[in-house]
């Protein structure tokens, strides 16, 4: 039996992120993770897929060169060298990461464990005790249960990034986060992309308005979109769904992508814990992320709270100090988020949608990039962003799309943190000429 402080189930951005601060607090720490370092971020997920998204916005550029006085450009695109180049910074990454965690204080076990009881894993023919267990396991992909042919595969998000070949054709089936990323890429990379979705707009965390106006941007630049439409079928040639008008309607595609979600990965093991679960919420935690067996705590995706790779990263240090008896001002409560579509989208907090829901009496203060100088320097006019306050000036949210979305929302995410007022936010002095003026511009609205 081998004995430590900490063990930590999963190496994913949580996990791995926890073990380091840990090892730096004087914890002796055991990490287990079954498959590559870094989890589903880093293998197949956030990475990966912004690799993807950094051509697809060259490959914009160069489609619109003659804007910026480039006449007659003409060029060849390789898919295969954008796997290469996405591979390299894959690898790149994980060699960090291993490093990170050859720590005098870590060790990492490559092997699946598994509780024996609420004290006690195994992993590899091995047992390890620790007063203090973290459980970071991550999630899955969702996936609907769809009449499909034997020979006919469905893809989820890690399959498509694995692809080896640029299919000409893709079906969509989900506009959240996942499905809207992939549409922007595919469709820059000159696939024929179709997004089938059963909700009225697409990204349901964005606010509606702005929501539309990236959908309608999407549109513009290629992308196919059937709203209101539930998908009942997939053929040897395609998908069958029903749309808003109840018409039966088939897409043909080479390659169908299922992107419906994600849902925590829990085991059946769990149970040997005695902490409670479910396979579809996740594990139930306190706000300290505590179990409801108080040694053992569970971050990141697995329990279900906010599937974002930085809020793992973040409840894990919280945890941290929890067990170290150290005081933060994390706020996991204002948690910002992007979608890297072209162009991008971000939020953090309220939207105006959410406002009116909760009977909330608000202030939407609106900026566009239209009206930015940088933004029509840099040739990227579209984007609208929404600053949502109390009557009193309190932020309570801010929803924007348009280059480089996520650094304003980050720099309002920050704000919030600290309890600015939209007044304090149009006093603050921003670079001239940058993006963030827009920020400053809806302050001032």
């Amino acid at each position: 039996m081998t004995k430590t402080d900490l063990i930590i189930i999963g190496a994913g951005p949580g996990g791995y992120r926890a073990a380091e601060y840990a090892a730096k607090q004087g914890l002796k720490v055991v990490i287990f993770e079954a498959d590559r370092v870094g989890g589903t971020c880093l293998n197949v997920g956030c990475i990966p897929t912004k690799s993807f998204a950094r051509d697809a916005e060259i490959i914009q550029t160069l489609n619109n060169a003659e804007t910026f006085g480039l006449n007659g450009l003409d060029y060849e695109f390789d898919f295969q060298k954008v796997i290469q180049r996405k591979d390299e910074v894959l690898s790149s990454l994980r060699s960090g990461i291993e490093t990170l965690l050859s720590h005098p204080n870590i060790t990492l076990v490559k092997a699946e464990a598994q509780f024996l009881d609420a004290n006690t894993v195994t992993a590899a023919g091995e047992d390890y005790t620790a007063p203090h267990i973290i459980v970071a396991t991550g999630s899955v992909p969702k996936t609907l249960r769809l009449e499909k042919p034997a020979a006919r595969r469905v893809l989820d998000s890690s399959d498509l990034l694995s692809l080896d070949h640029l299919p000409e054709s893709l079906c969509i089936i989900g506009a959240g986060v996942i499905g809207m990323e992939f549409a922007s890429i595919f469709n820059a990379f000159g696939t024929e992309v179709t997004v089938v979705e059963f909700l009225k707009e697409c990204l349901p965390v964005l606010d509606t308005d702005i929501a539309k106006r990236l959908r309608k941007t999407l549109e513009k630049q290629g992308v196919t979109f059937h709203m209101q439409s539930g998908v009942t079928t997939i053929t040897e040639d395609g998908v069958v769904f029903t749309d808003k008008k109840g018409n039966a309607v088939t897409v043909a595609a080479d390659e169908v992508l299922m992107a419906v979600g994600r849902a925590p990965r829990v085991f059946d093991h769990f149970s040997r814990a005695g902490f409670e679960y479910s396979e579809r919420t996740g594990i139930v935690v306190n706000e300290h992320l505590q179990t409801t067996v108080p040694h053992i705590y569970a971050i990141g995706d697995v329990n279900g709270r906010q599937m974002l790779a930085h809020a793992a990263e973040m409840q894990g240090i919280h945890v941290i100090n929890q067990i170290v008896g150290r005081a933060d001002d994390i706020r996991l409560d204002i948690m910002p988020a992007a979608i890297f579509t072209q162009p991008e989208a971000a939020c953090v907090g309220l939207s105006e949608d959410r406002c009116k829901e909760l009977g909330l009496d608000y202030v939407c203060k609106k900026s566009f990039w239209r009206a930015n100088g940088k933004a029509l320097a840099m040739n990227e006019s579209e984007g609208l962003l929404k600053l949502i306050a109390s009557p009193q000036g309190e932020i309570l949210g801010c929803h924007a799309y348009g280059a480089h979305a996520a650094d304003l929302i980050q720099e309002v995410s920050a704000l919030m943190c600290r309890h600015t007022t939209v007044e304090q936010l149009s006093h603050i002095v921003h670079i001239h000429p940058t993006l963030s003026e827009i920020l400053q511009t809806a302050a001032e609205g």
